[in-house]
């Protein structure tokens, strides 16, 4: 008994000793097996990086800015997996050729804005350059994300035959009223005058007896400069300043219904956006949330100190728009819209913005407080600070 236990011991020590070396040599190769592959993995992945062409409405300044914050988050995120190139306006197409050429695959995005294609369907315009019922443009992305404006929104791509999905960014504060070669306080003031806008508003304002005439934002200051229209507005005081508005005008009017809320639409083409993974469908997604962030943030700075610019350096008469005139544009929307709202796909949008809005602006005019009479009391009437 004695010698057999002394074998199976012995044979037993053998086979432990030969299973703890050839375990630390498999442990060795699992560690370099986990370690490697993330270099292997990471070049194969730049080496199948997705490269994306966005072509912007914009030829440069502030806009063309904003689209390559959008463009600059989508690459940070996508690792080296996924870029987006941004091409000025004209790069591949014209502002009018870009929802078309997004749609058929000519660039694979575009960052522009609904109004631009409202020749298509006037409910585009509904997504920006539409009737406010009380809510600024961050409203009406919530409403859009969060209110049942995305369905819609697809509903309305899809009627009209544009093969593309789109994302929003950058809730606009409301579009000046313009520019003008007086101070104008009455909807008399501004009868007869050739004026430049796009989108529903383009309705709104000839209702008001004005001439509206629908310029890309680059002819604007010429189209003025020559006498081809007598009063204009683009977007903002940076965009305007940058075009030179204040070389053709001293008479800048601040705030209107006309384009009270607008925001960016990146469009990308449906079969592209379809073949990307799961994870870069979500960066592009999440990109134009936080491009929406970044945007906002940097135009409060931008415009507020280009509108100081503009009073202090050129001399502009900066106004808010009279009530007079804004209760017109009011007047003018209740009748531009129930022409418009005949149509059943204008009309189911409206019923969604506007129940909405009764909600959601009932909380919002109830909770917030008197924000300029603030203002006021810390710097005096916001009309005439000197910024």
């Amino acid at each position: 008994m004695g010698e057999n236990n002394m074998s199976k011991k012995t044979i037993t020590s053998s086979s432990r000793r030969k299973f703890f070396k050839a375990a630390a040599v498999t442990g060795a190769a699992a560690v370099a097996t986990v370690a490697m592959p993330n270099v292997g993995a990471y070049s194969a992945a730049h080496a199948k990086t997705v490269k994306l062409k966005m072509q912007a409405a914009w030829g440069g300044g502030i806009f063309l800015e904003m689209a390559k914050q959008y463009g600059d988050r989508v690459n940070a995120m996508g690792g080296g997996s996924l870029s987006i190139e941004v091409l000025p306006v004209g790069a591949v197409l014209k502002t009018a050729e870009i929802a078309d050429g997004v749609s058929k695959g000519v660039v694979d995005a575009s960052h522009s804005v609904t109004a631009y294609w409202y020749g298509k369907n006037a409910a585009a315009s509904l997504f920006g350059t539409g009737p406010s019922y009380g809510f600024s443009s961050s409203e009406l992305i919530g409403w859009i994300e969060d209110g049942g404006g995305r369905a819609l929104y697809d509903k309305t791509l899809a009627k009209i035959g544009l093969d593309v999905v789109g994302f929003f960014a950058m809730p606009m504060p409301a579009q000046p009223f313009g520019w003008f070669k007086k101070n104008v306080k009455t909807v008399a003031d501004v009868k007869g005058m050739k004026y430049r806008t796009v989108g529903l508003a383009t309705n709104v304002l000839q209702k008001m007896g004005m001439v509206v005439r629908q310029l890309p934002g680059g002819e604007i200051q010429p189209a003025m400069k020559t006498g081809l229209i007598d009063a204009a507005e683009f977007n903002n005081p940076t965009s305007d300043k940058d075009f030179g508005m204040q070389d053709v005008s001293k008479h800048y009017h601040l705030g209107s219904f006309h384009q009270s809320q607008e925001m960016f639409e990146m469009q990308f083409n449906k079969k592209k956006y379809n073949s990307l993974s799961p994870q870069h469908q979500a960066i592009i997604k999440h990109a134009a949330e936080a491009a929406n962030t970044a945007n906002y943030n940097m135009a409060l700075v931008r415009y507020s100190n280009d509108l100081g610019k503009l009073m202090n350096e050129h001399g502009v008469n900066v106004y808010q728009t009279s009530d007079a005139i804004l209760d017109a544009q009011l007047a003018a929307w209740d009748v531009v819209m129930k022409d418009f709202r005949k149509d059943a796909l204008f009309n189911e949008i409206v019923l969604s913005q506007q129940a909405y809005a009764k909600k959601v602006m009932k909380y919002l005019f109830m909770n917030q407080p008197n924000y300029r009479l603030a203002y006021t009391r810390a710097f005096g009437d916001p009309a005439k600070v000197k910024i």
